[in-house]
């Protein structure tokens, strides 16, 4: 079966939905005239996560793009928001049919890390801190989920971004990083962290001011959306790049 268009798959975070992405997959679909694709991660079925093991969430989205790859695509772009973008990164190390990655707000460091290790043993006095974390989101959905996941699920998230953190550094695809300057749920430190340590030729990181970890319903949602098109469909050259906007 052959395709013409290109595969673009929208995977979301932790403890969001394919919602979180507001109307892009739709502009996607018919402005710019990919066959855009998204998935809801397993255990977020509901308003809260469910108990769910990591290793579920990575078996999903492994089945996603190898059913992708079964139906003819080989040129595959994935977009990640959040833990989704660790997952993204994960699936371009792995599949050679994905040809560019996006990284939105990529959670390579969260909450509950501390010196760029797994925060276990803290890990209780972190969600006391999470109202704070979450208060500059703009929702108040975000929170309301949080309290509502399990203990249980959190550390899953926790023990899978500290396993995978790593197939960073096996990325050799074209590579766009967003980054929000107000967004407190994932630091700055998770974007330099992918900057420093992916092997590609062409990465582009953009720290876009004002913008929070809410990134394709807040306010520079526009600006968001452009960004990514215009990395989709362009073909990249061999750069290294930051910009502020």
């Amino acid at each position: 079966m052959f395709f013409r268009k290109k595969a673009v798959l929208l995977i979301h975070g932790f403890v969001g939905g394919i919602y979180d992405y507001g109307n892009f997959q739709n502009e996607l679909q018919v402005i710019r005239k990919f066959d855009v694709f998204t998935y809801t991660l397993p255990g977020h079925e509901k308003m809260f996560v469910k108990d769910v093991k990591y290793k579920d969430w990575v078996t999903e989205s492994e089945r996603q793009v190898e059913f992708l790859i079964n139906n003819g695509y080989r040129t595959i772009y994935v977009v990640g928001h959040s833990m989704g973008g660790v997952i993204a990164s994960y699936l371009a190390s792995k599949y050679k049919q994905i040809k560019k990655v996006v990284l939105v707000a990529p959670a390579f460091r969260y909450f509950c890390f501390k010196d760029g290790k797994v925060n276990i043993k803290g890990f209780n006095e972190t969600i006391k801190e999470m109202p704070e974390l979450f208060k500059n989101i703009g929702t108040e959905k975000v929170l309301e989920r949080i309290q509502k996941t399990p203990i249980q699920t959190m550390l899953e998230f926790t023990k899978f971004v500290g396993e995978y953190q790593d197939k960073i550094k096996d990325v050799y695809v074209p590579t766009l990083i967003i980054h929000g300057t107000n967004d407190n749920v994932v630091p700055k430190e998770a974007t330099d962290f992918i900057y420093d340590n992916i092997p590609s030729e062409s990465v582009i990181l953009y720290n876009v001011d004002k913008l929070t970890h809410d990134c394709f319903v807040g306010k520079r949602k526009d600006d968001i959306k452009r960004i990514i098109t215009v990395f989709l469909k362009k073909r990249q050259k061999k750069q290294k790049k930051t910009f502020d906007i």
